[in-house]
């Protein structure tokens, strides 16, 4: 049996090798040490080239890990018109040279509602994330886009908003449970009830194929009454870990579990190692 997710992190492991370092070198380390996904954190831009793509998909090809991207931190799909041509450019490109490299998910920010209402807000953001997806299957590119859930009240991300993108066919929530978490400010979202219920949403929004396919961040996280401000190592994080993986494994989920915490791939290692307990799956 094999496990229902794969594991990874999200950019390079801290300690990838120097040689050949980059990201064929963070591929191949993940590999060695027994993970199976990695996102490619092209965060402050899209800075590859073709040659540079067929590289790091042979690298996935040949290790079995597989690939996703996250998108530079620019896009706004809510930015203002004279804008929306600049940022929509990075969602493009990342999503052109993502696939080019072998990814298959490409993650984003979605925005900020800069103080309007998110109903409002939608009305401007679906259709041009439509027009995006549109633009890719004409060019022949298959990816999932995928709006993250986010930390902050103050930027389009909550669970409501990303399943509310997720109707646009080609895209599908990056599930981040620290910022569902962190984005009341509370404390709250941190029991296996409460995850039960943001699980049956969005399977009663999505169906069982994204259930089957789900992309999640996870790590530990500081937040404030405003929500998140960091991200921080399990050990000293206040989130109920083993109540999220029991609600996922009880929702029959599967995908993608990437964890982006200051010690990458040694917490992603404990979550996998977590996940094997309570699923009692068997690699």
């Amino acid at each position: 049996m094999t496990l229902s997710f794969r594991f990874g992190t999200v950019g390079s492991p801290i300690a990838t090798p120097s040689k050949p370092g980059g990201t064929v070198g963070g591929i191949q380390y993940a590999a060695s040490i027994g993970l199976d996904a990695l996102e490619l954190a092209w965060v402050n831009g899209v800075r590859v080239g073709e040659s540079t793509c067929a590289a790091i998909r042979q690298a996935g090809e040949t290790t079995g890990v597989v690939l996703s991207i996250h998108a530079p931190y620019y896009i706004n799909l809510n930015a203002e018109e004279h804008k929306w041509p600049r940022l929509r450019k990075y969602l493009i490109d990342a999503a052109h040279f993502g696939h080019l490299a072998g990814a298959t998910d490409i993650i984003f920010h979605p925005g900020t509602y800069f103080g309007l209402p998110p109903e409002t807000v939608l009305k401007t953001v679906l259709p041009r994330l439509e027009e995006v997806v549109k633009e890719l299957r004409a060019a022949g590119n298959p990816v999932i886009l995928r709006p993250e859930a986010m930390g902050k009240i103050a930027v389009i991300g909550s669970l409501e908003d990303v399943l509310n993108l997720s109707q646009i066919e080609g895209v599908l929530p990056c599930m981040d449970f620290a910022h569902l978490h962190a984005r009341a400010g509370d404390g709250s979202m941190n029991t296996y009830e409460e995850w039960m219920r943001v699980l049956e949403a969005y399977h009663a929004a999505l169906g069982d194929s994204a259930m089957h396919q789900m992309h999640i961040h996870l790590s530990g996280i500081e937040y404030g009454p405003k929500g998140e401000k960091n991200h921080l190592v399990i050990e000293d994080a206040d989130m109920d870990f083993k109540a999220i993986l029991r609600a996922l494994h009880k929702a029959g989920a599967g995908g993608r579990l990437m964890c982006e915490s200051p010690a990458l791939e040694v917490d992603a290692l404990k979550l996998r190692e977590l996940w094997r307990k309570v699923s009692k799956e068997v690699q």
